[in-house]
């Protein structure tokens, strides 16, 4: 099922939009509406609906395509491997990565894949508390609210 399609959410005060491409969910935004273009029905909406009502689910079984630099990708598939309701600090996710926190231009480079994660929820950066993300910082406040319940 291939397309761009977006859902309302009340808990989020926003739209959910996930683009797919070829079975794997290439982005996620979160509109303040739903686009008229936007096809309304994806099984993951259902998912969507039922973590924001607080059940635990990881998304790791999602397929998701990342075209992004390589030293991106480890930052974006160690962020995935912090587990729900867990938060964890910038230098813990460089370390994951296998980068050096204490380097400035490692320590860039996460900074810089956190906040270009074209696939925020999917890859979860609202678990790092101490960087920028993919999502707006209202909807990552939400998320972390959401997880801590």
């Amino acid at each position: 099922m291939d397309g761009v399609f977006a859902r309302g959410f009340d808990r989020l005060g926003r739209a959910v939009e996930i683009g797919v491409a070829s079975g794997s969910v290439i982005s996620v935004a979160f509109p303040g509406s739903v686009g008229e273009d936007a096809g309304r029905d994806h099984p993951l909406f259902d998912r969507i609906d039922a973590y924001l009502g607080g059940a635990s689910d990881h998304f790791d079984d999602v397929e998701v395509a990342l075209t992004v630099p390589t030293d991106h990708r480890r930052v974006l598939e160690a962020t995935r491997n912090v587990p729900y309701g867990e938060t964890v600090s910038l230098d813990r996710v460089a370390r994951m990565a296998g980068l050096d926190p204490d380097d400035d231009g490692d320590r860039g480079t996460a900074r810089t894949a956190l906040a270009g994660n074209p696939v925020p929820l999917f890859v979860p950066d609202h678990r790092v508390r101490d960087a920028p993300g993919g999502a707006p910082p209202d909807v990552a406040e939400r998320l972390r609210k959401i997880e801590s319940e």
